[in-house]
């Protein structure tokens, strides 16, 4: 799949381009520094969307001839949003909250063309739930380091992150980052003109 004209990730996530090259488009990274911070009163799928949106604006500024890819994940539990944990104690207590139990990723979406005024946000929202993890087995996976630069502590695509999880419901590449069904939807429905023949 290609665009006529250029497709810019506005995301250092590493995971996130991992997808796009999965699905074959062609695009160039252009990282963000929009602050994540957010309403804690909103909804969640409100928070991720307009965040996703202040990404893809701020980069879009300096690309107006491209379309600019957004976006912004978030894990709840119990109607609190779990961030990236600031180190490995937060990320501990994280961990020690999800275990043995179900919760919510959200993750918005933004594109932006300048060249034609559109502006088309839309979410995926997936339930996860973890088999019970003992306090060793959470130090265990704290100490490969892969915690400490996601949203609620673990990676559903890690090694050890996926042996904790026994369930889930929804779009498995949502939990990754980047929900690609949503995108291609997204794309297809408001920006069909700009598909390479």
């Amino acid at each position: 799949m290609e665009l006529s004209v250029p497709f810019i990730l506005a995301s250092g996530s590493p995971r996130r381009s991992r997808l796009l090259e999965q699905i074959g488009i062609p695009f160039q990274v252009k990282v963000s520094d929009v602050s994540e911070e957010f309403n804690g009163r909103a909804a969640p799928s409100e928070i991720v969307q307009a965040l996703a949106l202040q990404k893809a604006e701020k980069v879009a500024e300096h690309y107006t001839d491209s379309l600019t890819l957004g976006a912004d994940t978030i894990v709840v539990l119990d109607d609190t949003i779990l961030n990236k944990p600031a180190n490995e104690s937060e990320a501990f207590e994280m961990l020690r909250k999800l275990s043995g139990r179900s919760h919510f990723v959200f993750t918005g979406i933004a594109l932006v063309h300048p060249g034609s005024g559109r502006k088309v946000t839309a979410y995926e929202k997936t339930r996860v739930t973890f088999a019970p993890m003992s306090d060793a087995e959470i130090h265990q996976y704290i100490a490969t380091g892969s915690p400490l630069d996601k949203a609620g502590a673990y990676g559903i695509q890690d090694d050890r992150g996926a042996l904790f999880i026994s369930g889930i419901e929804g779009d498995y590449y949502n939990v990754v980052g980047l929900p690609l069904h949503r995108l291609y939807s997204t794309l297809k429905k408001h920006f069909s003109d700009l598909f390479q023949p």
